[in-house]
C-alpha cells in the first residue's frame, strides 16, 4: 500500500482545519498516512493531529528555526524525511501554496495543484479556467507525488482517532539567507474567513469603508466571518485579506451571504462550494442571482438593519 505524508498547518496554538481535509483526501487516495507537525513547542498541536481519523503516526519536529512558517526551513525538513512516502500532501491555502512548490522543486518532481477529487492513486481532478472546467490529471508513478489539496472541495476527516506521536529532532540546517520578520493580521475575534461556517460579504455597493460596519455588525450578530469582493478591496473599503474569489480566498462555508456583490466570475469561483448562497442586490439582473440559492432584489441599506432587528 502507498503511504502519504501530510504537512500540518497551524498557527502555533491550534491545528488548522485544512489538515483534516488533507486527511480526507489521503483516505480517498487509498493510502495510509502520517502527519508531520513542524514548529516549536508543538506538543498540543501534535495531540490535535493525532485525533484525526485514519492517522497512523504523528511526527512532531520541534525546533527554534521551525517556529514560524518559513517555507525554506520547513521544505528542507520535509525533504529530509521524504523517503518511504509515495505522496506528500499540503493544503491549497497560503501556507501550502508557499511551501509545496519548494518541496517539489527540491525533490525534482512536478507538483499537482488543487486536487478536488480522486479517481485513483495517481489520477485526480482539479479546476481550471477560474473553475469553469474540470481537468483530469494523471501523475507518473514511481516518484514521490507532491500535491496541494483544494480544501474547499473536501469535508474534514473525523476527530476520533488515537494515533501515536513520535518526537524527532530537526535534521535539516536552518536557512542562512532567509529570515522571518513579522506576521501582521487584522485584530478581530470573528471566525477565520477560510474556516468559518458562515460568511457575510460586501461589495462595491457599500460605497465606503465606514459603511462596511453594516457587514461587520451582521457578521458578529450571527458568528460569521466577514468577506468582500475584489471591487470593494480595490476601492480601499477593506483590507486584502478579506477578499473572496479567484485571486483572494476560496471558501466553502455552510452559509454565504453576499450584499451588493454583482457576481463577477472571479468572485463566483471563490464561493462555488458554499452550502447555501444568499444574494441581496438592487439589480435584479445581477449575475450572482444565477448561482444563488436564495435571492432578494432589494437595497442592502434597508435589508441589513431589518435582518439585525429580526435576529436581535
Amino acid at each position: 500500500m502507498s503511504r502519504t505524508l501530510i504537512i500540518a498547518e497551524h498557527d502555533g496554538k491550534e491545528l488548522n482545519p485544512s489538515t483534516a481535509k488533507c486527511a480526507r483526501c489521503a483516505t480517498a487516495i487509498g493510502s495510509e498516512f502520517d502527519i508531520v507537525v513542524l514548529g516549536s513547542d508543538t506538543t498540543n498541536i501534535a495531540a490535535q493531529a493525532a485525533a484525526i481519523d485514519g492517522t497512523q503516526t504523528v511526527i512532531n519536529i520541534s525546533a527554534g528555526h521551525l517556529e514560524n512558517p518559513l517555507a525554506v526551513n520547513h521544505a528542507a525538513e520535509v525533504v529530509a524525511m521524504a523517503d518511504g512516502y509515495s505522496h506528500i500532501l499540503g493544503p491549497s491555502t497560503t501556507f501550502g501554496r508557499d511551501l509545496m512548490p519548494r518541496i517539489a522543486a527540491l525533490l525534482g518532481v512536478n507538483q499537482v495543484s488543487d486536487i478536488s477529487s480522486v479517481s485513483g492513486s495517481h489520477q485526480f481532478k482539479r479546476p481550471i479556467y477560474a473553475g469553469n472546467a474540470i481537468v483530469d490529471v494523471e501523475a507518473p508513478e514511481g516518484v514521490t507525488l507532491v500535491a496541494t489539496v483544494r480544501t474547499a472541495s473536501w469535508k474534514s476527516a473525523g476527530d476520533n482517532g488515537n494515533a501515536g506521536v513520535e518526537d524527532r529532532e530537526a535534521s535539516a540546517a536552518p536557512s542562512n539567507h532567509t529570515r522571518y520578520i513579522d506576521l501582521q493580521s487584522g485584530d478581530t475575534e470573528r471566525p477565520d474567513l477560510q474556516t468559518a461556517n458562515r460568511v457575510v460579504s460586501g461589495g462595491r455597493a457599500l460605497a465606503s469603508k465606514e459603511n462596511f460596519d453594516l457587514i461587520y455588525s451582521l457578521a458578529d450578530l450571527i458568528g460569521a466571518g466577514a468577506g468582500a469582493s475584489r471591487a470593494a478591496v480595490d476601492a480601499g473599503y477593506v483590507p486584502n485579506d478579506m477578499q473572496v474569489g479567484q485571486t483572494g480566498k476560496i471558501i466553502s462555508p455552510d452559509l454565504y451571504m453576499a450584499f451588493g456583490i454583482s457576481g463577477a466570475i472571479q468572485h463566483v469561483t471563490g464561493i462555488k462550494d458554499a452550502g447555501t448562497i444568499v444574494a441581496i442586490n438592487k439589480d435584479a439582473e445581477a449575475p450572482i442571482f444565477e448561482i444563488a440559492d436564495i435571492g432578494l432584489a432589494a437595497d442592502l441599506f434597508t435589508v441589513i438593519p431589518e435582518m439585525k432587528q429580526l435576529l436581535g
